[in-house]
């Protein structure tokens, strides 16, 4: 039975109108999640340049996971990966992402990924319960390891070619399982944006 104010009752004529706002409340919250973006890749794909101007374009908030770790560590990811090793950075990373998700909840956003946090099972886990849309942005290996190498970034994970070849193609299956794939290859920054914005529907 309705009332004019739309809100329910039972045959004893008592209102029932929790259920409904929490199905409303969490419905809100996941289709808010679903126009938040991930971004995926490997080293040199351009998450994070990709990433400033994807949420210039749609005017959302940007967050780039390796300055959170960053923040909440008080150190730079080359030191937390020299002093206590690659398990327990995954485990900050891990803690961050969580954080984001959280935080995701009640806004959208465009989110980069580090190279290797798509590819944790505990990570794609959180993202696939979020219903977030992830975007792996690729190109070709040699073009990925050109990119890092004109770099003077330190990479903890970038030692030599061979190596940065083997780990790319461990990798890029996990990749393959966004729901997106743009090729960055010879492609400005502008135009692979604008490539997201439109393969996501949102242009």
């Amino acid at each position: 039975m309705q009332n004019r104010f739309g809100k329910s009752k039972t045959r004893n004529g008592k209102t029932r109108t929790g259920s409904r706002l929490a199905v409303k409340s969490s419905a809100r919250e996941r289709a808010g999640n679903r126009r938040s973006i991930f971004l995926v890749g490997f080293m040199g794909a351009g998450k994070t340049t990709v990433g400033r101007a994807l949420s210039r374009r749609l005017g959302l908030k940007f967050e780039d996971l390796d300055d959170r770790i960053q923040q909440r560590e008080g150190k730079t990811i080359e030191q937390i990966f020299r002093e206590s090793g690659e398990a327990e950075f995954r485990k900050a990373e891990a803690a961050a992402l969580r954080e984001v998700l959280a935080e995701l909840s009640s806004s959208i956003g465009v989110v980069a990924l580090g190279g290797g946090a798509f590819v944790q099972p505990e990570n794609s886990a959180l993202l696939e319960a979020a219903a977030v849309r992830s975007v792996f942005l690729d190109a070709p290996v040699d073009e990925l390891l050109r990119r890092c190498e004109s770099e003077s970034k330190d990479r903890p994970l970038r030692r030599h070619a061979k190596q940065f070849r083997e780990l790319y193609d461990k990798r890029r299956l996990a990749y393959m399982k966004a729901a997106v794939r743009i090729d960055t290859n010879g492609k400005d920054v502008d135009a692979i944006a604008a490539e997201v914005a439109c393969s996501l529907g949102l242009e």
